[in-house]
């Protein structure tokens, strides 16, 4: 189904243009994902998907890089580290610039240094075997992280522009649950992708072929027509950019309200990057280290399927309320990580645990979308997304060292206290959120 025009009307206060697709309530004979595949057409979900590997696979194809050469997990840690601070503080910038001079420009500048910062990775790290310094090699990782392309969260603002007609608000939770399945999908199928390719022919493989991704899908995502829906706020008009600096609309909610979804996410952040370097210890005492990616799939797998499933939960069941459950069964379920013995019993337990985390995601993006100033959507939706990369690197830091000195049982106790963390901030934002909701009645 080929893509609807979108046109632009004049006046919008909010930076987000409505457009001729979105009808106020779906039709009652069209699913809720075949009325948002309608909206946005074929074309975007390919297009955005590819775009959205070459992020998923940075963190853990440095991680991967630098352990094979060096045999250090440690090493191996601090690379993928890197990649995540430099992710964190990139990320906000580049959602800042596509608020201010739209997505394309900030889209097409990305799909040019990253790769270019990718192969300055892999050249540094060629030289580690012959004494090269790993400072070289963090610099470049660094870069690497700092020009990932933000897809994902500018992704989920051009939904919020092509929803911006449903009052219901179901169109807006329907893309956002596909947009964390995605997310999910592409956490899945980067981490299997490079291991897969650094076992099969090289560990360098994974981020050349990253590389190859940012400069081509990149680049298409930023040409897709739906990059025109979201209307940048250099061309709005003054005193409604004024106006949206108060964000009346969201009732006077705070920073400090706002920074807890963010808190949340490099709490979810951390568990993934914990998880990813405690894996890569876990199949290491099998003979297996390249197959951490395989493994964590598992949990991806039923992640991404759990994702999906959020867009028919009731409605009455608030955002506050799903971060919540979720995160207390996400919890519950990373002790069954320090369980296995064996390969198969990790498998089962990564399919279980997975299945809470998607809902969590989806519940916490929710959050920020309901509260984010409209005029700084794209600055907070890659706020959002860079917590997650920056907790995976703490998550990485944090485990890798652990996993060297004492084993992988040791290196998941950091996955369990990330998500403790995930159920309390949960908790302290469903007590907020309830409190700014009193004083407006």
């Amino acid at each position: 189904m080929s893509p609807e025009p979108f046109t632009q009307q004049a006046g919008t206060e909010s930076g987000i243009s409505t457009n001729s697709a979105s009808a106020v309530d779906a039709p009652p004979a069209k699913g809720r994902y075949a009325r948002i595949y309608e909206i946005a057409g074929a074309a975007f979900f390919s297009v955005a998907f590819l775009a959205r590997l070459p992020l998923a696979m940075l963190t853990i194809g440095a991680l991967t890089l630098v352990t094979s050469i060096t045999g250090s997990y440690a090493q191996g840690g601090f690379a993928a580290g890197a990649v995540g601070v430099g992710s964190a503080l990139g990320g906000p910038a580049l959602g800042y610039l596509a608020d201010r001079i739209g997505q394309r420009p900030v889209l097409l500048g990305a799909a040019v240094a990253n790769p270019l910062l990718i192969v300055a990775t892999l050249l540094t790290a060629s030289q580690l075997p012959d004494g090269g310094p790993l400072l070289a090699v963090l610099a470049a990782a660094f870069g690497m992280g700092a020009t990932g392309p933000q897809v994902g969260p500018l992704a989920r603002v051009r939904w919020m522009a092509l929803t911006a007609k449903d009052r219901s608000g179901r169109e807006m939770g329907t893309a956002l649950s596909y947009e964390s399945m995605a997310d999910e999908l592409s956490f899945v199928l980067g981490p299997a992708l490079v291991g897969l390719l650094a076992a099969a022919v090289a560990p360098w493989l994974p981020l050349a072929l990253a590389a190859l991704l940012s400069a081509t899908m990149v680049s298409a995502f930023a040409f897709h027509r739906s990059a025109a829906a979201v209307v940048p706020s250099r061309r709005r008009d003054s005193r409604a950019a004024a106006a949206e600096s108060g964000t009346p609309e969201r009732g006077g909610v705070s920073w400090g309200l706002l920074a807890l979804p963010v808190l949340g996410m490099v709490a979810m952040g951390t568990f993934f990057g914990a998880t990813q370097a405690s894996l890569a210890a876990f199949g290491g005492s099998f003979g297996a280290a390249d197959t951490a990616g395989l493994l964590y799939s598992a949990m991806g797998i039923s992640s991404a399927a759990a994702a999906l499933s959020v867009a028919f939960w009731p409605q009455r069941l608030s955002q506050s309320v799903r971060w919540v459950l979720s995160a207390a069964a996400m919890t519950g379920g990373t002790l069954l990580l320090l369980l296995p013995s064996g390969i198969p019993g990790m498998l089962l337990a990564l399919f279980v645990l997975g299945i809470p985390v998607g809902p969590t995601m989806v519940s916490i993006f929710g959050i920020g979308a309901e509260l984010a100033p409209r005029h700084l959507m794209g600055t907070f939706m890659t706020l959002l997304a860079s917590g997650t990369v920056a907790g995976t690197a703490v998550g990485s830091g944090l485990a890798g060292p652990l996993a060297e000195e004492f084993g992988h049982p040791a290196a998941f106790l950091v996955s369990v206290g990330a998500a403790c963390a995930l159920l309390i901030l949960g908790l302290a934002s469903a007590v907020a959120v309830h409190r700014v909701k009193s004083r407006q009645v």
